[in-house]
């Protein structure tokens, strides 16, 4: 007698199907068959998966607008210029700028005494950069490479008053 291709399983959700185990190999069927009856059905474990995205989702929107918020205000705060590029990208380089300046200042002057004057020297530099894809770039930097990076930046990086550059 031949072990059996086809099982019919009743999942933990108390959902039954018909399952062909025939891809297996005969000796591991009968363990398969018994793991999937502690499992959802597909159905059951896509809604309560759709159910988690949709919270994650939800969840991620608010936190970004909280983090969207912060920044806003600190780039008030801070007399920070507005920043160039698509509406998404603004947002997201607003966040950006607002983690690098605060991490670098964290690292420079708060744990590696550098003088405020000389903060403020780089803050000024960093207000020349209005270009969001920029400081999308950078939110990655180690938080004490943010002068060299500033320095590094190009025209294309820093607004100008000519229009028909």
């Amino acid at each position: 007698m031949a072990v059996k291709k086809v099982w019919q399983i009743t999942h933990s959700c108390g959902h039954e199907a018909e399952r062909d185990l025939g891809g297996r190999p005969a000796d591991r069927r009968a363990g398969f068959a018994e793991w999937l009856a502690k499992q959802e059905c597909t159905d059951c474990w896509r809604a309560a998966k759709e159910g988690d995205e949709t919270e994650k989702a939800a969840w991620l929107e608010a936190r970004r607008a909280t983090e969207q918020a912060e920044s806003d205000a600190w780039s008030e705060r801070y007399r920070m210029p507005p920043l160039e590029g698509t509406e998404k990208g603004i947002a997201w380089g607003v966040r950006c700028r607002h983690q690098v300046l605060t991490a670098s200042y964290t690292a420079l002057v708060l744990d590696g005494g550098m003088p405020e004057p000389e903060w403020e020297q780089i803050e000024d530099q960093a207000r020349t950069v209005t270009r969001a894809g920029w400081w999308i770039n950078q939110r990655a930097c180690e938080p004490a490479d943010l002068p060299e990076l500033l320095a590094a930046a190009t025209d294309a990086d820093r607004p100008t008053e000519n229009p028909f550059v």
